[in-house]
Formats: structure tokens, C-alpha cells, sequence
């Protein structure tokens, strides 16, 4: 009965968070409905539709072209409507204005979408605040376009503003392009025991030439080899480097499953990502620090004249996706702590540190461990009742400051409820692989003195030297940094660079629960 009673309100919960943000999105629409009821029309004159009315269905005609979807907009019903009233007999009064509204009506719904997004980003795992449309007062808005003739333009300013938009919005076009392709009309055929290797040769190959050609990644003039060599093996690798996997010029499992997926899927995973950017707030602050999880790789950027300037990029490790998940959400970071204590996470301490310490008492001292009472004792010497009182809640453990310390030696703070930050590690190597899941949460960062470096730029006196010097001093200090600096933990599993597109694996299933989110929508609005 209980499992029943959690499924339901499961279910209530997400069918209400669905209803309320679909309320949010179309407020701006009724209102505008309202206000244009007691105005002149936006859409005719004197007794017929104006051009820029046939310019508003139009664009409702090509929402797709944004990853939306244009009958949630009666795109196909408005344009027939107006262009019956174009060439047919006048309208009546009250048709006119039933038109003209049902117009106004579809357009901001359209605008809202476009701007800020269909799905509530709270309901799909993502912590950041509802985005405010630039286009709140929608009659206004569209008067104002109407007036200066340039609602086209300023539709498509709107497109464009979300940070990778123009690059996506031409994937999608070319990946829908492809969808029924002869290149994925016939299967791959099975890899000789199991990978194929430089050198070898395979049936395959002309097949797999043709979708590296298709997707860019091979000249079209090129011949196809009769072994996996040359150009053909160069392409493969350039495939390798846009689909997040591990850049060896060898056709393996993994790459082939990548190989497999079809053009349709990877337009949907497009859709996905430009719909995330609507409400992912990429350009809040003029500088930033931003971490996409799915790429495991961290953005330090300026934002100037509305453009993003990238100052910094480096690898980073993020939560296991097994059951450390990091989390998404934006905070401000206000301090960093060189040469850091580790405390202990309690959930780390059950399961992890404390087993540990019972099975070898030596590991409190190996790891340069100590116990902290509650009134700030620090006891360096183990005992059955110090474990059991860290279990209780009431003593704690954590790492001194030094070469074995889990930060590292630099940590980077933006006070957050789910106690993430930054940090060094002590075991760089990890940042070899080409998945990087392996934190309970935090993400270890690649390159601590360029972060630093970036964060305190404004700060004369943090010099390179003196910043390594503050991290390998050995004891703890904390500074507070003149000006706070956002982070942002994101999610996007397609990325724009340099003029390419490349996919990363859906770490968390974040895509999957934002498509669930998004075919909820769709079924709100259906009649």
C-alpha cells in the first residue's frame, strides 16, 4: 500500500509541475489575448490579414526548425485561416477578432517557448531558477515589431541568443536531412573478432566510408581503402573525438554502437540540448565558471557585448553516475581555501572511512587522518568509542592538509545546500580516461593554478608563484574573494566547437527524463 500511495503522488506531482509551468509559459499569451481584445488588431488592416501577419504563420509553419514542435501552435490551421481571409470573403467583425486573438495567442506561446523553454528545469533535475522571457509583455513586444516592420528579425534575434543556438539549429537541419539516408538503410556488418584494428581489412569498409562522408568527417573525393588505413583511419578517429569516446583510429564496440545510431536520434538529442540552453542561464554574469557534466569538461569565460569569450578549458572529474551524481545548479563563489582540510562527508564516513578504520586502525595515520570532538578537539589516536561516536553523529574525521589530502590543495567554494565544490586531486591520472565519473560529487579540476589564476585576475597581488606557494604551504587559509563569481554546473550532450558538432553519452539520463517531461507537455496541450 505504501509503494502504491509514493507512485501516485509521484505521478500527481509531476502531472501538477507539467500543468503549473505550462500556466507560467501561457500567461503572458492570455493576458495578451485580454489586452488585444480592447486594441486595435495586431494582424489586419482595414479587412484583411496584413503581410507580416502571413510573416507570423510562417514562423509558427517552421518551429521545427528550433527543435519545437509547430502543431502545439496551430501553425497549419492559422495559416489556412489567413490566407482564407486574404483571398476570401471579408470577415465578420467578430471573426476578425477571433482570428486576430487566436494569432496573438499562438505567437506568444510560440515566443514563450522559444525564449525560456517548455519544461520547468526544477522538474527535470536541474536546480536553476525559471528564466524571465525577455518577451513578458508579449502585445507589447509584438506591436512594437509590428510598428517597426521587423518582426521576422526580431523573432529570429530571439532564436539566436542562447549561447551554441545558430550551430545546433544547422546540426538539426542537416541531421534531419539525413534520416532516411542509404547510409543507415543496411546494417554494419559484425567486426572480425570483435574490433578491427589499422591494417585490417573488412567488408565494412565502404559502408563505413559512406557515413563518415555523409557526417563530415571524410572527404567525399575520397577513395575507400581496401584496409583500415590512411584518410578512412583518420576519419574514423575524427568520429571518435566528436562522440566522447577514446581517439585510437581502432573500431571497436563502443565505436561502432556510436556508428549504429541513426541521424533521427541524434536530431532528437539536438532538440534535447538547444530546448536545455532556453533555461540554462549561460550568460547571467560577465564572467563565469562553467562545468558541462555529460563532456567532463569545465568553461572559464568572459561575456562581452552579449559574446562569449572563452579564457579557459580544462578537464574535470564529476560524480559517479551509478550514485554520486553532481548535481546542476548555479551559486556564487566567494572564497577559496589553499592547502585544505578534507572533512569527511557523514555519508562517506559510514560507508567508506569508518569500515576502513575498523579493519585497519593504522589507516587513520597512513592518511593522515584525525578525529574533531564536538567542542573543536582534535585527537589524532584511534579507539573502538571514537568510530562509534563519528557514526553517531557527534565527532567527525577529516584529512589534514598535505600530498595525500583528497582536495588536493586548493578548493574552490560557492556555499551550496548540496555541499559541492571544486578541487584539486591527488590523482591526476585520472584525468587520462575518457570517462571521468569517479567523485562522490565535488569535481576535481584539472588545472588549479590557471582556475585560480582566472578567478583572482583582478587581483594583482595572486601572482602564479604566490598561488602555488598558498597551496603547498601545508596549512590551512582561506581567502575571500573582492567579487563573487558564478559557477554553473550544466548538462549538455551536444556541444558546438570550431564550426563542429559532437555528442556526448547521456551520463545521467537527463536527456531521458527531459524527453519524458517534454512528451507530458505535449499531451497537456493536446484538445
Amino acid at each position: 500500500m505504501d509503494t502504491w500511495f509514493v507512485a501516485c503522488m509521484r505521478s500527481l506531482l509531476a502531472s501538477w509541475l507539467v500543468c503549473a509551468w505550462l500556466l507560467v509559459s501561457l500567461g503572458a499569451s492570455a493576458a495578451a489575448a485580454d489586452l488585444s481584445a480592447a486594441e486595435p488588431p495586431l494582424w489586419f488592416d482595414a479587412d484583411r490579414p496584413t503581410a507580416q501577419a502571413q510573416q507570423a504563420t510562417q514562423i509558427l509553419l517552421t518551429a521545427a526548425d528550433e527543435g519545437l514542435e509547430p502543431n502545439h501552435y496551430q501553425a497549419s490551421e492559422l495559416s489556412l485561416a489567413v490566407t482564407q481571409a486574404s483571398t476570401g470573403s471579408a470577415l465578420t467583425t467578430t471573426e476578425q477578432a477571433r482570428l486576430d486573438a487566436t494569432l496573438t495567442r499562438a505567437m506568444a506561446h510560440y515566443l514563450s517557448d522559444l525564449t525560456v523553454g517548455r519544461v520547468n528545469p526544477q522538474q527535470v533535475s536541474a536546480n536553476f531558477a525559471a528564466t524571465v522571457s525577455p518577451t513578458t509583455d508579449i502585445a507589447e513586444w509584438l506591436r512594437e515589431a509590428l510598428r517597426e516592420q521587423r518582426l521576422r528579425q526580431k523573432v529570429a534575434q530571439l532564436a539566436t541568443q542562447a549561447p551554441m543556438a545558430v550551430p545546433l539549429r544547422l546540426a538539426l537541419t542537416r541531421y534531419r536531412a539525413l534520416m532516411n539516408h542509404p547510409a543507415w538503410q543496411t546494417s554494419l556488418p559484425a567486426l572480425p573478432r570483435g574490433k578491427l584494428q589499422a591494417g585490417q581489412a573488412w567488408t565494412g569498409l565502404p559502408l563505413l566510408a559512406q557515413r563518415l562522408q555523409v557526417l563530415g568527417d571524410l572527404a567525399t573525393e575520397a577513395p575507400t581503402p581496401e584496409r583500415l588505413e590512411g584518410e578512412l583511419r583518420a576519419a574514423l578517429e575524427r568520429f571518435q573525438e566528436r562522440h566522447g569516446l577514446i581517439i585510437d583510429g581502432v573500431l571497436g564496440r563502443k565505436t561502432l554502437q556510436q556508428l549504429n545510431v541513426a541521424p533521427g536520434q541524434r536530431a532528437e538529442q539536438i532538440a534535447l540540448t538547444l530546448e536545455r540552453l532556453r533555461w540554462t542561464p549561460l550568460r547571467q554574469s560577465a564572467r563565469m565558471v562553467v562545468v558541462n557534466v555529460p563532456e567532463f569538461v569545465l568553461r572559464a569565460y568572459e561575456v562581452q557585448d552579449g559574446k562569449i569569450d572563452v579564457k579557459l578549458t580544462m578537464k574535470v572529474i564529476v560524480g559517479k553516475a551509478l550514485d554520486t551524481r553532481t548535481p546542476l545548479f548555479d551559486e556564487e563563489m566567494r572564497f577559496i581555501e589553499f592547502s585544505p582540510y578534507w572533512n569527511v562527508p557523514p555519508s562517506i564516513a559510514r560507508s567508506e572511512t569508518v569500515p576502513k578504520l575498523r579493519a585497519d586502525p593504522g589507516y587513520l595515520a597512513q592518511q593522515e587522518m584525525e578525529f574533531v570532538a564536538p567542542g573543536g578537539q582534535v585527537i589524532t589516536s584511534m579507539a573502538p568509542e571514537y568510530l562509534d561516536a563519528v557514526l553517531a553523529g557527534k565527532w567527525r574525521i577529516r584529512q589534514r592538509p598535505g600530498p595525500k589530502n583528497a582536495l588536493g590543495d586548493i578548493k574552490f567554494i560557492f556555499p551550496n545546500n548540496d555541499n559541492i565544490y571544486l578541487h584539486h586531486t591527488p590523482s591526476p591520472g585520472l584525468f587520462e580516461r575518457d570517462r571521468r565519473d569517479f567523485s562522490h560529487g565535488c569535481i576535481r579540476v584539472e588545472e588549479p593554478v590557471a582556475l585560480a589564476n582566472f578567478v583572482l585576475q583582478d587581483d594583482p597581488v595572486w601572482t602564479d608563484a604566490r598561488i602555488v606557494a598558498a597551496m603547498t604551504a601545508g596549512k590551512s587559509s582561506t581567502l575571500r574573494l573582492k567579487q563573487p563569481l558564478t559557477v554553473l554546473i550544466a548538462y549538455s550532450t551536444v556541444v558546438a566547437k570550431a564550426g563542429r558538432v559532437f555528442f556526448y553519452p547521456d551520463l545521467y539520463g537527463h536527456d531521458r527524463l527531459l524527453a519524458q517531461a517534454l512528451r507530458q507537455h505535449a499531451a497537456a496541450l493536446s484538445p
